[in-house]
């Protein structure tokens, strides 16, 4: 029987050093297929390595796997450490262990074979989308169970965050992926025509609102006040933050539909709703940035700080870039191009990226029993190669978008098409390889992670922390 005077971190190192192999090989993977667009002949003629069969397979790796295990990890601790109780069932989140474990394997496994519904990050077929319902809402009973059983009458607000997260990502799984099965993997959306796409980017754009962007919300107003040793800038702010954000978030997923055949209400509704999102998004990066207020020099020393200082820069910028984006002359000249896979990459590596290996970097240590990481000085190499590939990698999408925009609708004094779309391609070329480099570099700071996670973990006696005997 566990103790029930300790906190239950075994789950919490499971998912923190999965977070570890899964950001590996989901970049790795990422790379593969930025590498098949420089030299095509990569996926070797083979259809399971064809950049459209890989390119879920990296996705899903990236937001599912690397993502949500880390946001199980940090959200199993901080939920453990701001309550000051015990998890509320040990059983049940070895469950959630061992059942996202085995979903992100099948992932694995049929994305690559071509068995998808054909979502954009919802592809896996109906039997996987069951295990995922069943996981998460096994997820919800012990997170809001630990809530409900706190020892503290006050609810932190990291607490609130992933709160909202869970609730949410459950509520937009189960309705974007209703389907009707034809087979054991083969299924049809139950919604028909335009229908399918709204629902498909209202559940796509509230992935990044809440699995991508509430839940790592927790994740800051947790850690950077933790790393910092200072209570968070803005408590109010926070409160703030939090309902604006959850109450708008929820409309801007039409802008992902911008000159299609979602009727003209729909689009403008999502370009308005993503122009209003700019203040909720920015209140809470002033409040993570100006929680370091009187210490800033910490960050000269202290390079977890850095990543996750550095993480609510690339957030305020990806959330003012994101609400831009969405204005219809400008998503005019965006749309269809790589400015969108910069700006989602400035998210996802530079937000999501480098906020979870802070977290991941500030963890390892309390759970594994240890005083600090192996190495500081490796976590400040991983800081600076993660940062330049980063900005390698947007800043050359950014280019080569707008590039692309330009070029297409360039037109002639007799108005035919100035280029080809061949010679768009062609344009492009460099830039690619530009990416390829930030990429390579982006997953050669994994490794020197994984080399400092090791380095720290080998040897170490893990042990379950006393909880503190207050009122």
């Amino acid at each position: 029987m566990e103790n029930q005077n300790t906190y239950n971190y075994k789950v919490v190192r499971q998912f923190a050093v999965m977070t570890v192999v899964w950001g590996i090989v989901g970049m790795l993977v990422g790379v593969i297929i930025a590498a098949q667009l420089v030299w095509p002949a990569l996926n070797f003629d083979l259809p399971w390595l064809s950049y459209g069969r890989l390119r879920p397979l990296h996705t899903n790796a990236v937001i599912f796997a690397f993502g949500g295990s880390a946001l199980f990890a940090t959200s199993y601790y901080a939920v453990q450490r701001t309550c000051q109780v015990r998890l509320f069932s040990d059983r049940l989140a070895a469950f959630t262990f061992w059942g996202w474990t085995l979903i992100i394997l099948l992932a694995a496994i049929t994305l690559p074979l071509g068995l998808t519904s054909g979502k954009e990050y919802a592809e896996l077929e109906w039997p996987i989308d069951i295990l995922i319902a069943v996981v998460w809402v096994s997820y919800a009973v012990v997170f809001f169970g630990t809530i409900i059983k706190r020892k503290v009458p006050h609810i932190y607000v990291a607490n609130w965050f992933f709160g909202a997260f869970i609730i949410t990502v459950a509520v937009l799984h189960i309705v974007n992926s209703a389907a009707l099965p034809v087979g054991l993997f083969k299924s049809y959306s139950v919604y028909s025509g335009t229908i399918d796409a709204m629902v498909q980017w209202w559940y796509g754009h509230n992935a990044v609102g809440f699995f991508l962007t509430a839940g790592f919300l927790g994740i800051m107003y947790y850690f950077i006040p933790k790393q910092v040793g200072k209570p968070i800038y803005s408590y109010r702010l926070s409160v703030v933050h939090f309902w604006a954000l959850i109450s708008t978030y929820m409309w801007a997923g039409p802008h992902h539909l911008q000159f299609t055949a979602l009727p003209e209400w729909a689009q403008s509704l999502g370009m308005v709703f993503s122009l209003i999102l700019i203040a909720p998004s920015w209140g809470g990066m002033i409040n993570g940035i100006m929680t370091l207020s009187g210490a800033w020099h910490k960050l000269r020393s202290d390079p977890i700080l850095k990543f996750l200082i550095v993480s609510l820069s690339f957030y305020g910028m990806s959330t003012f870039e994101g609400p831009m984006m969405s204005i219809k002359t400008v998503n005019a000249l965006s749309h269809y191009t790589d400015w969108t896979i910069g700006h989602v990459h400035s998210g996802a590596l530079g937000w999501v990226g480098l906020v979870t290996i802070g977290a991941i970097y500030f963890l390892i240590p309390k759970v594994f029993n240890r005083e600090a990481m192996y190495s500081t000085k490796l976590i400040d190499t991983h800081f600076w190669v993660a940062t330049i590939g980063i900005v390698l990698y947007i800043v050359a999408m950014w280019i080569a978008g707008v590039m692309q925009g330009l070029m297409w609708r360039a037109v002639n004094d007799d108005g035919t098409l100035t280029y080809s779309f061949v010679e768009s391609l062609e344009a492009t070329y460099p830039y690619y390889i530009v990416r390829l480099l930030g990429g390579a570099l982006f997953l050669a700071g994994m490794f020197i992670m994984a080399y400092n996670v090791w380095k720290t973990i080998a040897g170490s006696k893990p042990a379950d922390e006393a909880i503190p005997q207050t009122a």
